[in-house]
């Protein structure tokens, strides 16, 4: 039965494709790709040979009615991101929601996703957390912080290299200096690295070493 199907994608060890995954995307009759030449790499790996079109954040809006008609019409397809779930600070959402509004099945493998292993491995608090994937660059962000510094459960940001010190001052300057995190790099991959100690601890690690890669911080919540 024609379905859209959302497929995680490994974060960095190729090795973290599941079978599941590897299946469906054989199967489908399209695979959405947010960089085709980055999936082509995956699939040609896991001897893939299903047609590719590009799906990301510059073309979804306009091709959403479109995938949506192809589904109806009996085709199959798998959205898949560069790496991780589709959806988490990656294209997908919108897709997704025309299938449901739709009544198309929406079928989610589950699989590699970036913030999980980094909440668990931080050793702060993971009963009760917060995702809030990428901060605003500039408009919002002050507002945005000041809301963050009582919350009291874990947050999860989602952060580039060249901007982890700008954020990690920012962190000083509203959470406090001796608020708790943890900073995981370059996840999965041979070069996998988790500083952790206190906002201005973890600043001047990075401060002395310029990051590279992938990041992910955890961030204590306000204690009572």
């Amino acid at each position: 039965m024609a379905k859209l199907y959302i497929v995680p994608t490994p974060i960095g060890n190729l090795k973290d494709m599941t079978f599941r995954a590897v299946e469906i995307l054989k199967e489908v009759d399209l695979i959405l790709a947010e960089d085709t030449r980055t999936s082509g790499k995956l699939l040609k790996h896991y001897e893939i040979g299903t047609q590719m079109h590009s799906h990301h954040m510059h073309n979804e809006h306009r091709m959403v009615d479109n995938l949506v008609q192809k589904i109806a019409n009996g085709m199959t397809i798998a959205l898949i991101s560069d790496a991780g779930t589709p959806a988490i600070s990656d294209p997908g959402y919108l897709l997704t929601r025309a299938c449901v509004e739709h009544n198309i099945e929406v079928e989610c493998l589950p699989g590699a996703t970036a913030f999980v292993p980094a909440l668990v491995n931080s050793g702060l608090p993971n009963d009760k957390f917060v995702f809030e994937g990428f901060l605003p660059v500039k408009k919002g962000r002050q507002t945005r912080l000041l809301l963050l510094a009582e919350e009291p459960r874990t947050i999860i940001f989602y952060e580039s290299p060249h901007k982890l010190i700008k954020t990690l001052t920012h962190f000083c300057e509203y959470f406090g200096e001796d608020r708790p995190l943890s900073v995981s790099r370059e996840l999965t991959k041979l070069y996998e690295e988790n500083i952790r100690g206190t906002a201005k601890e973890v600043l001047e690690h990075y401060t002395n070493k310029p990051p590279k890669g992938e990041i992910v911080i955890i961030v204590g919540g306000k204690k009572g």
